[in-house]
């Protein structure tokens, strides 16, 4: 009788620590915006056609952790270019990746293109991620944006396109001219970096 109390005890306690908790949810002019918390991780969602999806995942005990293992994956692109000086990336999410390469970074420049302004918004407010002298968000469509950079003869070290909503990759940034467009904005040797889908024929 004891070892069945104590066992259920344990489920109803292992059931209540997965129940998340929505603490924001807004619809913006591209997509619906929720964050949640649920086992002292606090997650940047875009509800989708195929059911939700995390976007950004914070530690909430360790902020500075980067929680998906692709994310950890994309860094890899370093190991060939290990002193970028100019940076772009384009999708913020919650704000991981361009917060941690500007602690590795202090001194490089670093771009972030993202198309939503309440993306910024709920990455400054939930995420902790704030810009500073060279860390700048430009609100844009990433098309526009590297096309204008071509134009001004902009140079990067380090392109990483992470615009996933977890259910696609918009159309106009898996064509071959916005690909060859990014590829011309890279420096000599610089490198690009991309996140796809893991499951698909892409």
């Amino acid at each position: 009788m004891i070892l069945r109390t104590a066992i259920l005890v344990m489920l109803m306690l292992a059931s209540a620590t997965t129940v998340a908790i929505e603490i924001h949810q807004e619809k913006s002019l591209y997509r619906n915006i929720v964050v949640r918390e649920a086992d002292n991780r606090r997650c940047l969602l875009f509800t989708v056609k195929r059911g939700d999806r995390n976007q950004t995942c914070m530690d909430l005990q360790d902020p500075k952790r980067l929680v998906f293992h692709y994310v950890r994956m994309a860094f890899g692109g370093l190991l060939l270019k290990p002193d970028p000086g100019r940076i772009l990336i384009v999708g913020l999410g919650g704000g991981s990746i361009p917060t941690a390469l500007a602690e590795l970074y202090p001194d490089a420049t670093i771009d972030v293109v993202e198309i939503d302004e309440a993306v910024v918004r709920v990455a400054r407010q939930y995420f902790n991620f704030t810009e500073s002298k060279n860390l700048k968000v430009k609100v844009s469509d990433a098309r526009v944006f590297i096309k204008r950079a071509l134009l001004q003869r902009q140079t990067y070290d380090l392109i990483m396109l992470d615009a996933f909503t977890g259910d696609y990759i918009p159309e106009h940034l898996m064509t071959q001219e916005f690909l060859q467009e990014s590829r011309d904005l890279l420096s000599m040797d610089g490198i690009l970096v991309a996140n796809t889908f893991s499951t698909s024929a892409l």
